[in-house]
């Protein structure tokens, strides 16, 4: 049985020697300078941006008050809001929060 799950909203599997993107069999990993790894930059699966010049979901931007998010792509369960103070809010609370802050920021 092959092992299957989501990158940026993406298919993914592992193809017994690394992650592959399912749709091309292309691996995940451009490089892995030192022990980290640098993942091959596709638009989102879900909502076909890019991520921005600083990193961020394309769908996001830079939201005022956070340390770093994540829209989910697609996936409720994987969206998060973690702010500077290291609390963190997760699923459809995330996204309500997200919403909130792409008003104001």
């Amino acid at each position: 049985m092959t092992a299957r799950s989501f990158l940026n909203g993406h298919p993914i599997e592992h193809n017994g020697t690394g992650w592959v993107y399912s749709d091309t069999k292309e691996s995940t990993v451009v490089s892995k300078e030192q022990g980290c790894k640098e993942y091959v930059k596709r638009k989102c699966g879900h909502c076909g941006q890019k991520e921005t010049a600083e990193g961020h979901d394309g769908c996001l931007g830079t939201l005022i008050g956070v340390m770093n998010a994540c829209c989910g792509h697609g996936k409720e369960k994987g969206a998060y809001v973690q702010f500077w103070n290291r609390e963190s809010v997760r699923g459809r609370k995330a996204i309500e929060i997200m919403k909130i802050l792409k008003k104001h920021s």
